[in-house]
């Protein structure tokens, strides 16, 4: 990681900060890149979003990744940016977006927590089965035992959208 991330890195360690302090730290750290800067408008987005202030955050967010952002950080955004309109009422939008970072392919390197937040946006949509079904199709695959019958029961669960 080169020096810039790894002072916004530490600006996310320091647990000591308050919000404000926080997003005014990121914010002078983002003020370092060109204001089109995808990762600096992530970071931006994501002070403001820790801070509970998603009104702010979600431009932020849809900026970043008009922006470009790398593999990992686009995923990273796509899911922020999904978690902030579920929270605002949004979460028709929010489905839509992690639907297809879920579906991505090759698969997104963030594939298991866009899966989660789906999951979340599923239930605010009143679909709990099948956010079950999700969660549990993704995280089966990390089971040590019980996987098959993970999985039967988790696409019963899908197949019972009721």
């Amino acid at each position: 990681m080169d020096d810039w991330g790894d002072r916004v890195e530490a600006v996310w360690d320091d647990g000591t900060l308050s919000d404000s302090d926080r997003i005014e730290m990121i914010d002078a750290l983002a003020a370092e890149r060109p204001t089109s800067d995808g990762r600096a408008l992530l970071e931006r987005a994501g002070a403001r979003d820790a801070a509970g202030i998603e009104s702010e955050a979600a431009p932020l967010y849809r900026a970043a990744l008009e922006a470009g952002l790398d593999d990992e950080h686009r995923a990273q955004a796509v899911i922020q940016l999904a978690s902030t309109l579920r929270n605002l009422g949004q979460a028709d939008e929010a489905t839509r977006m992690l639907r297809a970072e879920v579906d991505r392919t090759p698969a997104s390197p963030l594939r298991d927590e866009a899966c989660a937040f789906l999951a979340l946006a599923l239930v605010s949509q009143g679909a709990p089965r099948e956010a079950a079904s999700l969660a549990l199709l993704a995280l089966a695959p990390h089971l040590t035992r019980y996987r098959r019958s993970v999985v039967h029961y988790a696409e019963a669960l899908g197949e019972d959208r009721g």
